[in-house]
């Protein structure tokens, strides 16, 4: 049992491995944002958990997740919740 539970730690450490972030004052976003990786995402859940994602051109935009958030090719990263106004 022991053996199991520590190949499940190790499975559930390289999971939160895979989510990168950064924090950078070039983007106008605040706070550490995820940035999409490759290959991106081609099927996403339909759940609503909107985050305000950073456009290659500078622009912001709300996405219902960052799935689909990721999904869109112009998308560079995201951070939880919806964009300001």
């Amino acid at each position: 049992m022991e053996t199991t539970c520590r190949y499940c730690l190790v499975a559930l450490l390289a999971g939160l491995v895979g989510c990168a972030s950064y924090s950078s004052e070039s983007t106008p976003l605040r706070g550490a944002a995820t940035i999409c990786e490759e290959p991106r995402p081609q099927i996403c859940t339909m759940e609503y958990l909107p985050v305000c994602a950073n456009l290659r051109d500078g622009s912001v935009n709300t996405y219902a997740s960052g799935c689909s958030a990721c999904s869109d090719l112009r998308v560079v990263s995201w951070v939880e919740g919806e964009c300001p106004e």
